[in-house]
């Protein structure tokens, strides 16, 4: 028998949503198909938008303790707003051996049709990590062919002045604290001048 974590969320607990129709829904396909509900997870008012939610956040826990075998939620929009979340999120469950199981779009990664719709969502989301990636780097490029300097400003400091502070027992953190860096900068410039 199949144990099923139960997860459901609305937005606003004050417009008339009600999280009691989705988990109506839930709990009777748990029975319908003759599984247990291991828990049920119910986010209230919290915006779908937000990839860290209380009970979310409980949930995943569980689920690397490997708790239940299969997620279930009532639509993909309950789980997670963006792509890149549940693609995400699906990816972690898979790894773990956890099916995942969305009520309304009639999705389940245990059967070969889910198994497909992951692959492409997994691919999709890839393409878009891919895009953004390629517009990033267009973009870094355009501002080197404009003659934009990038990264860091250069700090040059004077190696004999930090030779002198650190002869006075000054600590590497300390002198970086005085300039305003790091005290690998500090270790770094002392090494070359020495």
């Amino acid at each position: 028998m199949k144990n099923v974590a139960i997860y459901a969320r609305v937005s606003t607990t004050d417009k008339g949503q009600d999280v009691d129709l989705q988990l109506r829904d839930l709990r009777s396909y748990v029975e319908s198909r003759g599984w247990q509900a291991y828990g049920e997870y119910v986010d209230n008012g919290i915006s779908g938008s937000k990839d860290r939610r209380p009970m979310l956040d409980a949930m995943m826990s569980d689920a690397k303790k490997k708790r239940f075998d299969v997620v279930l939620v009532w639509r993909f929009d309950r789980f997670a707003r963006s792509t890149k979340h549940l693609v995400t999120a699906l990816e972690e469950f898979n790894h773990l051996g956890i099916d995942f199981i969305s009520y309304q779009e009639n999705i389940d990664t245990s059967s070969p049709m889910g198994k497909m719709i992951f692959t492409i969502a997994s691919a999709f989301a890839e393409f878009e990590l891919n895009l953004l990636k390629e517009r990033v780097r267009a973009g870094l490029n355009n501002a080197r062919a404009k003659g934009k300097r990038l990264g860091r400003p250069v700090m040059n400091l004077d190696a004999g002045k930090l030779s002198e502070m650190r002869s006075n027992g000054m600590t590497l953190r300390a002198i970086a604290q005085r300039f305003d860096c790091s005290p690998a900068l500090v270790y770094k410039t002392l090494q070359i001048s020495a």
